[in-house]
């Protein structure tokens, strides 16, 4: 196999993992989560969506997370390396985020997001592609000129729940699209587990051959079927050097109900079992890198107990299975 031997890792689970949670996850335990994970070493975190809270009432406390987040002491010492997202999908979230960056208090990095399936795109949007194309070119240089970076995310590249198979070339043309209107890197996503290993690796080759250099080119796959470390390695084979993942492996869709109440608009959950989706879980693939000899400069043990007080913040048992076995010995133990 050839595969990268250094990768940079960033962690979701304060956005994209706690989306999916039908309970309210406390401010002070996401500030909580998002202290952990640096101090563990990352500096690639997605902190909150900007976007409506009474369609995603499980971060109406945006604002009070990112200024918790910016004015921790546990972690003074290590924020102006670390790169906040904050998930954007309308203009008015845009917006949002650069008042918060004039506050002092604002993301460094946005997401914008678009669907190669037309109506994925349209669900999770509420425009079509090309009035968000339109959009975007607007509400990516408001947010450079505040000093925001922007990600443009691809979605639905090898699969689409509503309309089923997709055409992985339409993701090429979509990702050199985003660069092209001035946005500093790529998400490439599986959202809903579509993915499969042979599948992977033929895109993301495809994506090299366009673009060579892997840098600006972020991995995002969900483990829906359990295939998610192997699409992983597929990735990795490809020359893919840059992931995102969650603690747990949870996240996914937005939750359509959150403490007891339906949440309006988020309509019915693509999964017969909504316990089914998540994303490839951060602890499993940090030990599965460290064991591959695979360098990520995250502080391994630190990462497998944050994820066990994951589990007791949302209350069950998640789908990381090293937090369980653990690391692999790598010296003779004398048992």
């Amino acid at each position: 196999m050839n595969y990268p031997k250094k990768v940079t890792l960033g962690d979701i689970t304060v956005r994209d993992g706690f989306q999916h949670e039908e309970k309210y996850i406390p401010a002070e335990a996401k500030i909580w989560l998002a202290e952990q994970l640096i101090l563990s070493g990352f500096k690639h975190i997605e902190v909150t969506n900007f976007g409506n809270p009474a369609g995603m009432p499980q971060f109406k406390d945006a604002d009070q997370v990112m200024k918790g987040i910016r004015s921790s002491k546990k972690i003074k010492h290590l924020i102006d390396n670390v790169s906040l997202t904050c998930v954007t999908i309308r203009e008015k979230a845009v917006e949002r985020a650069i008042e918060a960056r004039k506050g002092g208090y604002g993301p460094d990095r946005i997401l914008l997001m678009v669907s190669t399936s037309e109506s994925h795109h349209k669900k999770n949007s509420g425009l079509s592609l090309d009035e968000y194309w339109k959009m975007s070119e607007k509400c990516i240089k408001d947010a450079r000129d505040a000093g925001i970076k922007v990600n443009g995310t691809v979605s639905t590249i090898w699969g689409c729940p509503i309309e089923g198979p997709t055409e992985m070339a339409k993701a090429v043309e979509f990702s050199k699209r985003w660069l092209d209107i001035g946005a500093s890197d790529v998400e490439h996503a599986d959202h809903d587990g579509s993915a499969s290993p042979d599948r992977v690796y033929k895109y993301f080759s495809m994506l090299m051959d366009k673009f060579q250099k892997p840098d600006k080119h972020i991995v995002h796959f969900h483990t829906t079927r359990g295939w998610g470390l192997a699409n992983v390695l597929a990735a990795l084979n490809a020359g893919m050097t840059n992931y995102e993942t969650s603690m747990g492996g949870i996240g996914g869709q937005p939750a359509n109900f959150v403490d007891g109440v339906p949440v309006s608009g988020t309509g019915e959950y693509y999964y017969a079992d909504p316990s089914l989706t998540g994303l490839v879980p951060t602890e499993d693939l940090v030990v599965m890198f460290d064991e591959m000899g695979i360098e990520t400069g995250i502080d391994i043990d630190k990462v497998l107990e944050t994820g066990k007080m994951v589990e007791r913040i949302v209350g069950r048992r998640l789908r990381s299975e090293c937090i369980k076995t653990g690391r692999i010995p790598k010296s003779l133990t004398g048992r």
